[in-house]
């Protein structure tokens, strides 16, 4: 049953429309979260190590430098460099130091990271198609408008 948050929350003083905005977003992340990290958790990734490997496929074989991984993060990380090193112990990407210049290191996906994610593409699909089901195409189009236009006031 879908109700408001308002309604599921006993408190004596009820809450504001931005703070049942906020709180309902931060809900809906989280429900959405543990649904793709049921489907990751048997291949032994996270939902970040996840992102950093979709973000190096779409990167080609020239791969990115960190700071540009980190700047494409779905949810920042603030040591992607111990993600970077889970992530090439277990040997999903690559890294290499720049030719011209030595302070920049270079992160492509390798074969093996290529092929988890071939592996895990279906699956994950399958989970957001889930999560969205009870929406029309035309109502998921104006809830990416409206949380876009939420963020922005993010900064």
């Amino acid at each position: 049953m879908v109700g408001s948050i308002q309604s599921e929350i006993k408190q004596s003083k009820p809450l504001t429309p931005e703070q049942e905005v906020i709180l309902t977003v931060q809900r809906t992340a989280d429900s959405f979260q543990r649904r793709v990290v049921e489907v990751l958790k048997p291949h032994g990734i996270s939902g970040t190590q996840y992102n950093v490997l979709r973000i190096l496929r779409g990167a080609g074989k020239d791969g990115l430098p960190c700071g540009a991984i980190a700047e494409r993060m779905v949810t920042r990380d603030p040591d992607i460099t111990r993600l970077l090193d889970r992530l090439d112990k277990m040997g999903f990407i690559a890294r290499e130091r720049g030719q011209r210049d030595r302070r920049v290191v270079t992160t492509t996906i390798t074969d093996a990271g290529l092929k988890l994610l071939k592996q895990l593409d279906k699956p994950v699909q399958e989970v957001g198609t889930a999560l969205v089901r009870n929406l029309s195409k035309t109502q998921m189009q104006q809830l990416v408008e409206l949380l876009d236009l939420a963020r922005s006031s993010a900064g």
